[in-house]
């Protein structure tokens, strides 16, 4: 990384930040597959207050950020349920693309996650999310199925990516 980065479990202050960042992001990687409006409405009801307070407070749950002194860098979410381990949201602010950021959240959630017993570790990324793809494929994660998701009226694949830890 090229700036100084601290990654820590979010709090209630960072719920605006994270929306910001979260609509920065979701500006930049969807551009050219889904409208503003889309992008608004999605960002509006995935990330309001109540929806983000209940991840923070929800057992068996990882929500992180990455900052350098007072600027918020990145995010991600987890969730581990019996041995399966989610990532829910992970989103870097674009001006810190390549950095590392999305690589040290990554890392500090799997650690996270591990600590709650995970056997296995899975994401899911708009297919033509060109940069989620690489990303996940860039840490060992191995595409393992599709699914479809509804968004702002229209269907779009999502691929599932999967990665498993040995726990003995």
């Amino acid at each position: 990384m090229s700036v100084q980065t601290t990654i820590r479990p979010a709090r209630p202050a960072d719920i605006g930040a994270i929306r910001a960042l979260a609509r920065r992001a979701w500006d930049a990687t969807y551009e050219d597959l889904l409208d503003e409006t889309t992008v608004a409405e999605t960002v509006a009801e995935w990330y309001a207050d109540d929806a983000l307070r209940e991840a923070l407070d929800t057992p068996g749950t990882a929500f992180l950020v990455a900052e350098a002194g007072e600027d918020l860098l990145g995010f991600c979410h987890g969730v581990v349920l019996e041995d399966e381990g989610d990532v829910l949201r992970m989103y870097v602010d674009p001006d810190h693309w390549g950095e590392g950021v999305g690589t040290a959240l990554h890392e500090r959630l799997r650690d996270d996650l591990l600590d709650f017993n995970m056997r296995r570790m899975r994401a899911i990324v708009l297919a033509d999310n060109d940069i989620g793809n690489e990303f996940y494929r860039g840490l060992g994660f191995e595409k393992t199925g599709e699914g479809d998701v509804e968004l702002g009226g229209e269907t779009y694949t999502e691929n599932v990516y999967t990665k498993e830890f040995d726990r003995e």
